[in-house]
């Protein structure tokens, strides 16, 4: 049994190379600590490089984007601001212009209200007068009408007088009672 137990022994020792036979290389105990060394030379080398040169890097990059992030974010600011001055500024100019617009209108409105009210006083006075004339001028042909039928009817009266009595009556008698009859 000896003999088999060193065969079997051989046999594991002389394992090929290209067989697994050794099990997972970092849990092997006589290479484990080499291995931790490497490890922790590689990881000390890795750490240096990565603190002292790439991390500086990209600090230096993070830090000059969020300055221009900034910057961009501050001049947006201000030409917010700035226009929304320009717009009150715009809508201030708007309304002044409109109130002297409503201003210009209501005195163009007033000035021709009295142009009219002056031309419409101005044309009443004429209109007054030449009604004033015109009645003046029917007064007197109604006078002179009136004259002239009591005169056509004082005419007109003694001849009928004259033709149904025979006698003409006299112009003062024929006169008197046209004049009365025209009174009623």
């Amino acid at each position: 049994m000896a003999q088999k137990d060193a065969k079997q022994i051989e046999s594991v020792e002389h394992v090929p190379s290209g067989e697994h036979g050794g099990g997972f290389p970092p849990f092997q105990k006589d290479t484990f600590a080499s291995q931790l060394l490497w490890f922790a030379l590689v990881f000390v080398t890795l750490y240096l490089l990565m603190s002292r040169l790439a991390l500086p890097r990209v600090g230096a990059i993070l830090e000059q984007r969020r300055l221009r992030i900034e910057g961009d974010l501050a001049a947006a600011q201000r030409l917010k601001d700035d226009s929304d001055v320009a717009i009150a500024t715009y809508e201030k100019a708007l309304a002044d212009a409109r109130s002297r617009a409503q201003a210009l209108a209501n005195e163009t409105r007033q000035r021709a209200a009295a142009e009219a009210e002056t031309s419409r006083k101005a044309l009443d006075a004429t209109l007054n007068a030449r009604i004033g004339e015109a009645e003046k001028v029917i007064a007197d042909k109604r006078t002179a009408a009136m004259r002239n039928v009591q005169d056509i009817a004082t005419e007109a009266g003694s001849a009928i007088v004259e033709r149904l009595i025979g006698i003409a009556p006299g112009g003062q008698q024929m006169a008197a009672a046209v004049a009365e009859t025209l009174k009623r």
